[in-house]
């Protein structure tokens, strides 16, 4: 009998309530299990929920492939939040995160026009971890020039959805209002979590199905063939460059706030910054700095444990991350590239990303480099250091991008008026 996902949701939040982080843990599918550990759950916890007063009833919605997404209400004395969870049939957590109670719907920016471009659902790949996405096409004459969008590290749907943001639906229909052809596709770790091997790696996360979206989108009449693009966010964008080395006939990149610090070193740092802002991280930054020093150090295997390990990745997922440097793969590459960075972005900044990109790539005329001075890690624009907190009411992204985007990928389509 599959398991009941309200009942399974609403012992995970009394688990959370009651400090017992490492049973929580003990449900989690496997590539949940290499994002989280029972540590970090449980410093994140002290920060943004602490004691807990009250716990609503579970609210359930099936999204497909054996899930269901379940939020339960949480008041605690920083006011309230929902506890949302993607629950499968065996009663396993694929999904876990924090959202405001109040969070809204996504609603359209101002920046599309839905008259302008029709959709489409596609399957991604082939045999089993086939996934699901959705082909935004550009009404009227083409072909047109395409591009396929990559979210960031962890089990993220199509549209990169993050509370009531959606900021890959907010670049695919600000695109394909202007004429851009956009493939977005939910990631196997989203929809195939309790498939993924032990020895599953970044390569495994991202190189196949982007591989096949390019081959379906050069299939497509209305598609240049010539002009399939590859534009990748955070984690995606540093997958980016290994993606065009598997796949000659990736026209050219777009790396938007892709990080090129080894990750392991990048956890240390946004760990401290999180702490200076709240000491409730603290103990966060002393468990990452130790699993940082494994990750990094010369004993790691594959069968180092996993929660030995920076966010429970397996011995293997690190060891492919240490093998791969994303800036020497890209200079490799004989294709244009724009590389888009947030001023404000503490995750990926731009002294410990941007700068090595731009040193890698400073010879090549064929890479432009622009930072928008107001953006977040999201390219949310604001003023101010950047904060977890900012994320969190609806907003889209900023409207100075998605014109960069278009004019990039496809010079010379008009601007929406």
């Amino acid at each position: 009998m599959a398991a009941d996902p309200a009942a399974t949701a609403t012992t995970v939040v009394e688990m959370a309530r009651e400090g017992r982080f490492t049973e929580i843990e003990g449900l989690f599918a496997g590539p949940l299990r290499a994002q989280v550990s029972a540590e970090a759950l449980r410093a994140v916890w002290a920060a943004q929920i602490g004691p807990v007063s009250a716990v609503g009833e579970p609210a359930c919605e099936p999204i497909g492939a054996g899930l269901v997404r379940v939020s339960v209400p949480v008041m605690c004395e920083r006011g309230g939040l929902a506890v949302v969870m993607s629950v499968d049939d065996a009663g396993l957590l694929n999904g876990l995160r924090l959202a405001p109670l109040d969070a809204a719907e996504w609603e359209p920016p101002a920046y599309a026009r839905p008259e302008r471009f029709e959709e489409h659902e596609v399957t991604v790949g082939s045999g089993p971890l086939a996934v699901p996405g959705t082909l935004s096409l550009p009404r009227g004459q083409g072909p047109w020039p395409a591009v396929v969008l990559l979210s960031g590290g962890g089990p993220f749907d199509r549209d990169a959805t993050s509370g009531p943001n959606k900021p890959l639906k907010d670049l695919a229909w600000g695109l394909a209002s202007r004429g851009v052809a956009v493939l977005r596709y939910d990631k196997v770790t989203h929809v195939h979590a309790d498939r993924l091997a032990g020895d599953f790696t970044m390569a495994d996360e991202y190189v196949p199905h982007t591989v096949a979206a390019v081959h379906l989108l050069r299939r497509r009449p209305e598609v240049d063939p010539a002009r399939v693009f590859v534009l990748g966010h955070s984690m995606g964008g540093r997958a980016a460059p290994r993606i065009a080395a598997a796949e000659p006939s990736v026209a050219g990149l777009v790396i938007m706030a892709g990080d090129a610090q080894p990750m392991h070193e990048a956890a240390v740092r946004v760990a401290r910054y999180l702490a200076s802002a709240s000491p409730d991280w603290q103990a966060a930054v002393e468990m990452i700095t130790r699993q940082a020093a494994t990750v990094a150090g010369p004993d790691l295997s594959p069968a180092t444990p996993a929660e030995d390990l920076l966010f429970g990745f397996s011995g293997s997922y690190w060891l492919d991350m240490r093998g791969y440097d994303p800036v020497a793969t890209a200079a490799a590459l004989d294709k244009p590239m724009l590389i888009l960075q947030g001023g404000r972005d503490y995750q990926v900044t731009v002294d410990d990303d941007l700068a090595r990109w731009r040193a890698g790539l400073a010879h090549r005329p064929d890479v432009t480099f622009r930072v928008h001075d107001a953006g977040n890690h999201l390219f949310f624009a604001g003023a101010g250091p950047s904060t977890p907190a900012e994320y969190e009411p609806p907003q889209h992204v900023d409207p100075a991008v998605v014109a960069d985007l278009a004019e990039w990928l496809s010079p010379g389509q008009r601007e929406i008026t």
